[in-house]
């Protein structure tokens, strides 16, 4: 009996109640938790590693903060202070355009004489410091190539960043040839007369144009306000012409020799880097008064469909991008506005009917004797309007009066405004080589 309860007790030791197995699984989970704990590195000693052993860093879990891509909601609601953003390293004209104040926007429709011996570089600096954009050397000299870059240098070093915001200046010079030569002496080769110019063949023609180009790029000009396409009639007529035939500044007697031999010249001085900037659009080949020393200039036969005006297209079609408008009346195409006042001769003539996309330039809106019946602001303001691009003026007293009334009537007159802008495009266009 003693050894059954014995027997009777082993047995209930070795099969356990459900309480004991349920107190058996809790120990042993507080065993296995323990083992966990002794699993993580203590701080700096990562595991299965050694004390200051570098870490790689923990990659995100899901509760991590990952910061937003910039422009995201998030990224936006974070304020920061602005920054200024850099300027393209190669603006467009339109860029460049919108950088420009209305000032400058005028000052860029404005080309100012200089004397090209240096004589009033301190008067025209100022005007250049003040937002005028393109000068030309105006007068004579006989002083060379180098004395000449002496000057155009004075006059670019005068023009502050805030004046152009880094904008170049169009230098440009009257280099036709014969009479109409402003630049001479060392350096630059004297220039036949643009009627013997027409002696030579073309392919010559080309050549001695790249060279006179070279000359003037030397010497900091950019431009050169020629050649003439203008054409004459006849020998007969020549005399009478007193503004073209007069000086032997006209190529030829047709407009064939006359397209072939001053686009030639036109071909040269591009190719030497320098713009050619063709006149007198529509012609002043059959008028017989000068618009420089005459009032009351009339043309009464050339048409809109003129073939007179075919030199002036083949120039546009071989890519030139100046062309000269004259000051004459034209009584066949428009009779109650002279050229420079004419939308019809601009945007119709120029623009439409010949695609052209470049500088309309005037002639000297200043002192032609011509356009005395007008204000010098009417001068200006009466050009833009009617689709010009740049003023020229020889005067440089005139240029504040006529700039200012530009820039008061763009301020006012919204559409003039548009104008403005348009015009101070294409020069931008034009000097970006576009």
């Amino acid at each position: 009996m003693g050894n059954d309860r014995i027997d009777k007790a082993m047995v209930q030791l070795f099969n356990p109640s459900r309480a004991s197995l349920l107190v058996l699984m809790a120990l042993m989970a507080a065993l296995f938790a323990g083992a966990a704990r002794s699993d993580t590195p203590e701080a700096g000693i990562p595991a299965g590693g050694t004390p200051g052993a570098p870490q790689a860093a923990p990659a995100p879990s899901s509760m991590s903060p990952i910061p937003p891509p910039d422009g995201s909601p998030d990224a936006s609601a974070t304020p920061s202070r602005p920054t200024e953003l850099a300027p393209p390293p190669h603006p467009t004209p339109e860029q460049r355009l919108a950088a420009l104040t209305l000032e400058q926007r005028v000052g860029q429709l404005f080309m100012v004489a200089a004397k090209a011996d240096g004589a009033d570089a301190g008067t025209v600096a100022d005007l250049l410091n003040n937002h005028i954009g393109n000068v030309y050397l105006a007068g004579r000299s006989q002083a060379g190539v180098d004395a000449t870059a002496s000057v155009v240098s004075r006059l670019k070093a005068a023009v502050s960043p805030d004046s152009s915001r880094g904008l170049p200046l169009s230098v440009a010079t009257d280099q036709e040839g014969g009479s109409v030569q402003v630049l001479r002496g060392p350096g630059f080769a004297p220039l036949p007369a643009a009627l013997t110019q027409g002696n030579s063949s073309p392919d010559q023609l080309h050549a001695d144009a790249r060279t006179w180009g070279s000359q003037l790029l030397q010497a900091g000009v950019n431009v050169d306000l020629g050649p003439v396409l203008d054409t004459v009639p006849s020998p007969d007529s020549a005399a009478a012409n007193k503004p073209i035939g007069a000086f032997q500044r006209e190529y030829g007697f047709t407009p064939g020799s006359v397209s072939e031999h001053g686009n030639a010249m036109a071909a040269g001085l591009r190719d030497a880097g320098v713009a050619p900037a063709v006149k007198h659009f529509p012609g002043m080949g059959r008028v017989s008064l000068n618009t420089d020393v005459s009032a009351n200039v009339h043309d009464t036969e050339t048409t809109r469909t003129d073939p007179y005006l075919a030199p002036f297209r083949a120039a546009i079609d071989g890519g030139v991008r100046w062309v000269m408008i004259s000051n004459a009346y034209y009584d066949k195409i428009d009779p109650g506005h002279v050229a420079p006042f004419s939308s019809v001769i601009m945007r119709t003539m120029l623009r439409a009917d010949a695609g052209f996309t470049g500088i309309i330039v005037s002639d000297d809106l200043c002192n032609a004797v011509q356009l005395s019946p007008w204000s010098m602001g009417d001068r200006a303001t009466n050009f833009i309007d009617a689709g010009g691009t740049m003023v020229l003026c020889a005067d440089t007293a005139a240029v504040p009066v006529m700039y200012d009334q530009v820039l008061q009537r763009a301020k006012a007159d919204p559409g003039f405004r548009g104008q403005v802008d348009a015009a101070a495009l294409t020069v931008l266009r034009v000097k970006a080589g576009k």
